[in-house]
């Protein structure tokens, strides 16, 4: 990524700040396409950001996740609020585009203008979670939106992101899947801040309850223990009761201080994946030099040299490269 200005930044992060959708639409194309105006764009708006209440709603596919984001913006535009949708979906194998269209699925409110609604693909990122999403949402938060709603395409055991994303994170799930304490062990139970079991007219829906309620009594005693709401998402059940446990973790982490602590922890793994990015496009780019990362990738085959010292090397080239150019910079 480059740091050089786009043409017309300066006017589309202004229409941004002036919560224009055109513009904002525009800006988080730029996002998502990784264009060289991204910067630029960001140090327009960042300043104007961390205002907005970041919500995240995962879970495994098919929990009816897309349908209680619906209802859950809908509450919140009837508290007076506006709200930004961001919906990671899966990629297109051939054009990389997302495949779900949920602007198509969430109709009832694709009209509403206090409703912003962006479907994002995951271009092949695991963890739930397209590339760009935290630059979508400071696009989000910097146009005015305070509720932004993140829903990560359908995720397993691992797939955590939404975690170094959110400020309150949502687990969804729905009784009849089988094995429910499989689909939620290990990394998934322990990100929720609120478990929502969705579809709650199915049977099996007071034993999910159960079932999750004994695992969160496993846990211990933390300082929050998350809260379990029963939802019917199509018919809007259990919503206002599910914005309520939302709206509880939210005070919650004001105050116990929380709350500035996952900000903290959200910014250093924001800056590292910046710096995991530019550190690789700039090995990629030297990549055809003799000592550069093909003949690497060719002497880790052949077994000439091992993984640890090939990436050492290539990381001290890269180093005195830098401080080359930084010593014969005019001063």
């Amino acid at each position: 990524m480059t740091a050089a200005a786009g043409p017309g930044s300066e006017e589309l992060a202004q229409g941004v700040l002036e919560g224009r959708a055109r513009a904002i639409g525009r800006a988080i194309s730029e996002v998502e396409r990784d264009s060289g105006s991204v910067p630029d764009i960001l140090r327009r708006l960042f300043a104007q950001t961390g205002r907005a209440r970041i919500l995240g709603i995962t879970g495994p596919p098919g929990a009816g996740k897309s349908t209680l984001v619906q209802r859950l913006a809908q509450a919140y535009r009837r508290a007076g609020h506006r709200v930004g949708i961001v919906a990671v979906d899966p990629s297109s194998p051939f054009t990389g585009g997302a495949i779900l269209g949920d602007r198509i699925r969430m109709a009832e409110i694709y009209t509403d203008p206090g409703v912003f609604i962006r479907s994002m693909a995951t271009r092949g990122t695991l963890g739930g979670l397209a590339r760009a999403t935290s630059d979508a949402v400071d696009v989000l938060d910097a146009a005015g939106f305070d509720i932004i709603l993140i829903e990560t395409v359908g995720v397993g055991q691992d797939e955590v992101d939404i975690v170094r994303a959110a400020d309150t994170t949502a687990v969804v799930l729905v009784p009849g899947l089988g094995d429910d304490i499989q689909a939620i062990k290990a990394g998934i139970l322990e990100i929720a801040d609120v478990f929502v079991v969705n579809k709650a007219e199915r049977e099996g829906a007071d034993r999910a309850v159960s079932e999750l309620s004994m695992m969160l009594d496993f846990a211990g005693h933390p300082p929050w223990r998350p809260p379990i709401v029963k939802t019917s998402a199509p018919s809007g059940s259990g919503v206002p009761e599910a914005v309520g446990a939302l709206e509880g973790h939210g005070a919650y982490l004001a105050q116990s201080g929380e709350g500035r602590h996952r900000r903290a922890l959200r910014a250093r793994s924001r800056l590292l994946a910046l710096l995991e990015d530019r550190f690789r496009r700039a090995v990629e780019a030297r990549a055809p030099e003799p000592d550069g990362l093909e003949e690497a990738v060719r002497a880790v085959q052949e077994r000439r040299e091992d993984p640890y010292s090939a990436a050492g090397r290539l990381f001290d080239a890269l180093v005195r490269g830098a401080r080359g150019a930084a010593a014969g910079r005019p001063s």
